[in-house]
C-alpha cells in the first residue's frame, strides 16, 4: 500500500519515537486518507473483511465516524514519504462522538453505563492495524507511546474499544473466548450486547479449564489490552458485515499495571520527542 500523493506534515509534535519509527496525530485530509488506504489494504485486501463497490475502487476503509475522529499515525520516517504510515489507530472522545451521534462500539454493545458517566473522561480506540513487516514489539510500542501521551496529555481515565477475532464463527475460537471467560471478564459496568448483534455469552459457568495455548490464540492486540490490565465485557459479539467476532476491552487508566507507567513514564516524556 502507498499513498503516492502523501506529504507528511512537518509541524504535527511527535508523541513517541523508538529509532526512526514515530507516532503523532495527523494534521492534514491526505493523511487521513493514508490512514484510510492502509486500513482498506490490511483489513479487506490482507485479511478479507467485506467492503463495497465504492471503497473497492477507491481502496479506502471509511465510515461516517472518520470525520470526527482523531487518527493516530505510525511513521517509519527512513522510508519515502508515500511509504511512511505503517500503522494506524483511531481515537474519538467524548465531545467528539457527541458530534458524531455516539461511539463506534454503540452498534454492538450497550455501553451507555460505562459512557454516561459525567465524572468519567472517556477515550475510545478502534481501527489499529500495522503492515506486515513491521507487526513487531518495536511497532506496537511505539504507538502505546502515542496513545499513552494523549491519555496523560487530557486526564483520560478510561480508554476503550473493540477487539476483534478473525472469522465470525465463534466455534472456532472456543478455546480463546473460554480463557477470556475465566480470566479477564469486567463486570462492574454492566455492558451488555446491543438488541440487534448477535452475541456469545463469555462466561464459563462449566469451569472448563483453560491454558497458556488458549491465551496465546488471543489476537496480538487484545492480548496487548490485557497485559495492561484491561478487561472484556461479558459478551463478544459476532460482526458479519466485517467477517470478525468482536468484544469491548475497558482499561481503566487507574488500573493500568505500574510497571508500564514506569516504563512510560507518569508524564509520558520518556520516549517522547
Amino acid at each position: 500500500m502507498t499513498a503516492d500523493f502523501l506529504t507528511i506534515s512537518p509541524d504535527a509534535p511527535v508523541l513517541g519515537r523508538i529509532g526512526t519509527i514515530g507516532a503523532r496525530l495527523v494534521r492534514t485530509e491526505d493523511e487521513v486518507r493514508a490512514a484510510q488506504l492502509l486500513r482498506y489494504a490490511i483489513f479487506h485486501e490482507e485479511l478479507g473483511a467485506p467492503t463495497n463497490s465504492v471503497a473497492r475502487i477507491q481502496k479506502r476503509d471509511e465510515d461516517e465516524f472518520d470525520r470526527y475522529c482523531e487518527h493516530l499515525l505510525v511513521l517509519d520516517t527512513s522510508l519515502p514519504e508515500p511509504q511512511q504510515v505503517v500503522g494506524t489507530y483511531r481515537l474519538l472522545d467524548k465531545t467528539a462522538a457527541q458530534k458524531a451521534g455516539g461511539f463506534y462500539a454503540e452498534s454492538e454493545f450497550d455501553i451507555a453505563p460505562l459512557v454516561s458517566r459525567p465524572d468519567k473522561n472517556i477515550l475510545e480506540l478502534g481501527r489499529s492495524c500495522i503492515v506486515a513487516p513491521y507487526r513487531s514489539r518495536r511497532t506496537i510500542e511505539v504507538m502505546w507511546q502515542g496513545i499513552w501521551a494523549l491519555v496523560v496529555q487530557r486526564k483520560i481515565d478510561v480508554l476503550f474499544g473493540c477487539a476483534s477475532f478473525i472469522g465470525s464463527d465463534p466455534t472456532e475460537h472456543k478455546a480463546a473466548l473460554a480463557w477470556l471467560g475465566q480470566n479477564a471478564i469486567q463486570t462492574e459496568t454492566k455492558i451488555a450486547p446491543a438488541a440487534n448483534a448477535p452475541a456469545v455469552h463469555l462466561i464459563n459457568k462449566n469451569k472448563t479449564p483453560t491454558n497458556l495455548r488458549a491465551f496465546a490464540a488471543l489476537p496480538p492486540l487484545l492480548k496487548g489490552y490485557l497485559r495492561l490490565g484491561a478487561k472484556v465485557a461479558p459478551h463478544a459479539v459476532v460482526d458479519e458485515s466485517f467477517g470478525t467476532i468482536d468484544v469491548l476491552v475497558i482499561l481503566p487508566v487507574a488500573d493500568i499495571e505500574k510497571r508500564y507507567i514506569a516504563h512510560y513514564g507518569s508524564d509520558a516524556s520518556r520516549f517522547a520527542a
